[in-house]
């Protein structure tokens, strides 16, 4: 199984960091008021809960499909990555973190060279990147590895058949310049499976073999989110002192 997990996503099955969040999709063809009263309360209390409804549709010969979502899947998917049921919850440090899945499919020596983070094969993995703004700081963990970069970001998700990045002073499309990975090259076209990326400026990096990998440090499978566990505010402290010079360039 863990080989299938990473041949199909391009990163590790992490096992420690495995499980430490859940979302609850209801799926049906219509919604009556009263789960849907429901289910605004407990996504009002941190409950990462959400309604995915279906309808088909009848044009001539031809039968379309349509779906819609009662909440915003992006605010879902938040409320899962900061919700852990081992322990208590304090207010966001506003620090995130990001999951790097460095393999075959992406490589952290274009992330470095280029100035970018990324993710894809499927929304989950794509979707939180569109939490992150021009000015937010980031750090990035590969799973099984360690912590390698710290960085402020620059730009917006964007999908790969429209990023570029500067490759010998021109822009280029990320595919031709950084070609160490793949990038889900093959779902160019499809916007539920191809790589998303957020342009970010290097503030320290590390190569993989330096990668800092300590016990108690926060792990996580998002590729990214908002932690609020005191475990990620320890994590910060600690990483602001092994990457000794992020906030001095």
């Amino acid at each position: 199984m863990a080989a299938d997990f990473q041949a199909y996503f391009g990163l590790p099955l992490d096992e420690e960091a495995l499980n430490h969040n859940h979302q609850i999709i209801i799926v049906a063809s219509g919604l009556d008021a009263s789960t849907e009263r429901i289910v605004a309360y407990l996504s009002e209390r941190d409950i990462a809960i959400n309604v995915l409804c279906f309808q088909v549709f009848q044009h001539g010969e031809q039968q379309l499909i349509s779906r819609s979502w009662l909440l915003d899947p992006l605010e879902t998917q938040a409320i899962a990555s900061n919700t852990r049921s081992d322990g208590p919850s304090e207010p966001w440090n506003g620090e995130f973190y990001c999951s790097f899945g460095e393999g075959t499919t992406r490589s952290w020596l274009d992330a470095q060279e280029f100035g970018f983070i990324c993710g894809g094969g499927g929304t989950w993995y794509s979707k939180s990147l569109k939490m992150l703004a021009p000015g937010d700081r980031v750090w990035v963990n590969i799973p099984q590895q360690g912590y390698v970069g710290v960085g402020r970001v620059t730009g917006l998700a964007t999908a790969v058949a429209d990023f570029t990045v500067v490759q010998n002073g021109v822009d280029t499309p990320v595919l031709q310049a950084a070609t160490r990975g793949t990038y889900h090259a093959e779902h160019i076209n499809d916007p539920a499976r191809c790589e998303y990326f957020v342009a970010v400026e290097w503030l320290q990096t590390l190569p993989v073999e330096q990668a800092i990998k300590e016990v108690g440090l926060f792990g996580n499978q998002n590729t990214v989110c908002r932690p609020t566990t005191p475990k990620w505010r320890w994590t910060i402290e600690r990483l602001k002192e092994r990457f000794s010079l992020f906030d001095k360039t």
